[in-house]
């Protein structure tokens, strides 16, 4: 257990923050589950419209410092590449 005043506020803003966190972590993997599902579906136009809102997820999170700016670009880059690969076999 923390001994003086300055550790216990590090204690609570620490889980305050992990919280935040996994909130944030946790919308982007849904989103994301769902994007790959309606990839594998192949159910493009769906995706097409459910894109904006995972990049929106993953673009906040990097900005607020969830995730880092290069893995939030390596993320997007990923799902984008898959939409794209789709959209190519389809025409």
């Amino acid at each position: 257990m923390a001994n003086t005043k300055s550790a216990i506020k590090r204690i609570k803003i620490s889980e305050r923050n992990r919280i935040r966190n996994r909130v944030r972590l946790g919308k982007i993997k849904f989103y994301t589950k769902q994007f790959l599902n309606l990839i594998k579906e192949n159910k493009i136009e769906e995706a097409k419209k459910l894109l904006p809102e995972v990049i929106s997820a993953i673009d906040k999170a990097a900005q607020k410092g969830t995730l880092h700016k290069n893995t939030a670009a390596r993320k997007k880059s990923k799902l984008m590449k898959l939409l794209k690969e789709k959209l190519a076999v389809k025409s």
